[in-house]
């Protein structure tokens, strides 16, 4: 008689934790831009409700962005951060640091939020630039470019692990006075757009990086009352199944 061969209970017990374990995607550059408009009493910042059906991040509400496109670093040598910003972006980036990359990251954010809300930071041009069937191309054909002089890169985060989408995103903070058009057509990922008093945007549904990058903001515009300079950059990670903060020096 032939015995059988069976697994064993520690060679079972390998299997079910590898069936079990996440999947390990690196995280993609992506960018966020918040802006804040202080015209009322209490400031008020820009968001919108996440559709349903979508994968990431369904039906909460989050700040306009999306994942740097290649158009974006196409773009990037045509468009200069302020060198503090500059440099900041490059501290503990991932990869191959560029002064291009960092660029693109901001230019991300600019056009993730017309494509998504409609608003332009930017100023007029004198000449569109000839279509390149790119991503900026709808952009540039409602008569601007973007500037980025005016944006600050203020926070960091990247997805953590398992998740069905991994961002390494950087958030960028604009005074309101910088949108300089707004268009009614928008690409539709976004519902209930609208300005919300800080207040009422931590009552909201809010994915958790969101409502500590809220704070954040929060810090961030007390400091510009105070007239302070430029300050260092929260970066949010995850370690060990466990959230980090740690903070980038400028």
């Amino acid at each position: 008689m032939t015995n059988k061969p069976t697994s064993s209970p520690d060679a079972a017990a390998l299997a079910g934790r590898a069936k079990a374990a996440p999947t390990l995607r690196r995280p993609r550059d992506a960018a966020t831009l918040v802006i804040v408009d202080r015209t009322s009493p209490t400031p008020r910042v820009l968001m919108g409700r996440r559709r349903p059906e979508q994968v990431f991040l369904p039906n909460t509400f989050v700040f306009p962005g999306g994942r740097v496109e290649p158009a974006d670093r196409a773009a990037a040598r045509r468009h200069a951060l302020s060198a503090a910003d500059l440099e900041a972006l490059k501290v503990e980036m991932r990869g191959r640091r560029s002064d291009t990359r960092a660029a693109a990251l901001a230019l991300a954010a600019v056009r993730e939020t017309y494509e998504e809300t409609g608003i332009i930071v930017g100023a007029a041009h004198a000449t569109a630039p000839p279509p390149l069937a790119s991503a900026w191309d709808a952009f540039h054909a409602e008569g601007y470019q973007p500037c980025l002089d005016k944006l600050t890169f203020f926070a960091r985060a990247i997805t953590p692990p398992g998740r069905p989408r991994r961002y390494d995103t950087r958030f960028f903070i604009v005074d309101a006075d910088e949108v300089c058009h707004r268009v009614e057509r928008t690409d539709g990922e976004l519902l209930d757009i609208d300005w919300y008093p800080l207040d009422r945007a931590r009552a909201l549904k809010l994915p958790s990086i969101t409502r500590l990058v809220i704070e954040d903001v929060a810090q961030f515009i007390d400091r510009q009352g105070d007239n302070e300079g430029p300050c260092d950059v929260p970066f949010y990670y995850h370690r060990h199944g466990r959230q980090e903060r740690a903070v980038l020096r400028r």
